[in-house]
């Protein structure tokens, strides 16, 4: 099991800011699955990988298919109290699932 976490890179966040929008997504995305699937990844390891894209288009597109194959999944939409405009999409979640399933959504994209 896995968990992806993807950063629309083209909002230039600095690191802190980009480390809690990960932060965000990973728990948001986490509250989504049952206990047992949160335990099953925990006894794994929980394993995350943290990917990026250029723009909110493709963010969406990915949270689509996410949705399509009933992954648990999260968009972030920061609330603009600092670097960023307020409901500008920095993440999304993908995961904890299967590993396969995520790289099938994912698995074209670059590490961060």
């Amino acid at each position: 099991m896995k968990q992806a976490i993807v950063l629309n890179s083209a909002l230039k966040m600095g690191k802190g800011k980009a480390a809690a929008q990960s932060a965000h997504a990973s728990l948001e995305a986490s509250l989504l699955v049952s206990k047992s699937v949160l335990e099953e990844w925990r006894g794994e390891g929980m394993e995350k990988v943290v990917l990026k894209v250029q723009s909110d288009g493709e963010l969406l597109e990915l949270h689509a298919q996410a949705k399509r194959k009933k992954l648990p999944c999260v968009l972030i939409r920061d609330a603009g109290r600092t670097q960023i405009p307020a409901g500008s999409i920095t993440a999304l979640a993908i995961g904890p699932a299967e590993e396969k399933q995520i790289d099938e959504i994912t698995g074209h994209l670059k590490l961060l």
